[in-house]
């Protein structure tokens, strides 16, 4: 996990790097090990007054597509710098309105070793016809923890940075709070 201030530089540079025009706003940049994750704000697409639901979630997802489209050649120079600078790749998202969509991302394997209870989970989840495979159906089950437990995750991201701050400051510490060289 990135400090909070690794979080804000990459941030800073993101907001500073792309092009004024790209997006209204950038309203989120996350990174993991090997993904940075960029999603800007566009413009909701003018409507009729009293436009169907129908009609609005049609022009919506047309604005997102006519965004990617129209923006993958500037999007696709500032990931080439990112991905030399950060060594990560760099995905890109966009919100229009109610609608969010994130366009080619990084789906990283993850080896996890499971017990027979929990493989069975798995395997019922794939039978009800909720997933295709076991990793299908971990994803599955990934997304619904992540979905009903933001705000617990949330604290605890903040409290592995503090964990953070408060070991810099220790005994080991270097003159700027790094650790020695020959502990790195």
């Amino acid at each position: 996990m990135m400090t909070t201030e690794e979080h804000e530089k990459l941030r800073g540079w993101f907001a500073g790097r792309l092009p004024d025009d790209l997006y209204e706003s950038l309203t989120e940049v996350t990174a993991d090990r090997e993904e940075i994750t960029v999603v800007g704000r566009v413009p909701e697409p003018r409507l009729a007054e009293g436009a169907s639901e129908a009609e609005r979630e049609a022009a919506l997802r047309a604005r997102i597509q006519e965004f990617r489209e129209r923006t993958r050649d500037d999007r696709v120079a500032v990931a080439r710098e990112a991905e030399h600078l950060y060594g990560r790749k760099v995905s890109w998202g966009v919100q229009c309105g109610t609608e969010r969509a994130l366009f080619t991302h990084v789906a990283a394997p993850v080896m996890t070793r499971l017990r027979q209870p929990e493989r069975e989970v798995l395997d019922t989840l794939i039978a009800a016809g909720v997933a295709r495979s076991r990793s299908d159906a971990l994803a599955w089950c990934v997304r619904l923890v992540q979905r009903h437990t933001d705000d617990w995750l949330t604290e605890l991201r903040d409290s592995l940075e503090q964990v953070r701050r408060v070991r810099s400051r220790g005994p080991d510490a270097g003159p700027r709070g790094d650790t020695p060289d020959d502990e790195k």
